[in-house]
């Protein structure tokens, strides 16, 4: 998991080669005025998902993992507080992997909590368990999904 601000996201550029991508599309102009949905940047391999979503409380959310792709979580507005705990020490699924939705779903508690200002970002691997969306209020967010 990495944390850090958009005026950093050219340090981890090469982590990926579909990085360069994904911030690109994050610093864009007018980022925050784009409808909600998805945008395809490159097919399958690179898009995003603009969403304005309710806040959850900590107790009524699972935390969950991904198998195919990398989340690149970027808060437009709001305060989200995300969880994460090391996917390896997950022990308790809800259900099995679903390769089609890409996720899976866990009732161990997040390790770690960490808040989440807009301009702020969290890169999420498929190593990496989290548990995002957690405010009293709406959270204006863009989720950008690399493909490994």
């Amino acid at each position: 998991m990495i944390f850090d601000t958009l005026e950093n996201a050219q340090k981890y550029e090469s982590l990926h080669k579909n990085f360069s991508q994904a911030f690109q599309f994050l610093q864009q102009p007018g980022l925050s005025e784009l409808a909600e949905g998805k945008y395809p940047i490159d097919g399958d391999a690179v898009f995003a998902i603009v969403a304005k979503d309710q806040g959850r409380s900590k107790e009524s959310a699972q935390i969950e993992a991904h198998n195919k792709y990398i989340d690149i979580q970027l808060v437009l507005s709001g305060t989200d507080e995300m969880g994460w705990r090391s996917r390896a020490t997950c022990m308790d699924a809800v259900a099995p992997y679903d390769p089609e939705a890409d996720i899976q779903f866990f009732t161990d508690p997040p390790t770690t909590w960490f808040v989440t200002q807009p301009g702020q970002f969290a890169i999420f691997f498929p190593e990496d368990a989290h548990l995002p969306l957690i405010a009293k209020d709406i959270i204006h967010k863009v989720v950008m999904k690399i493909a490994i």
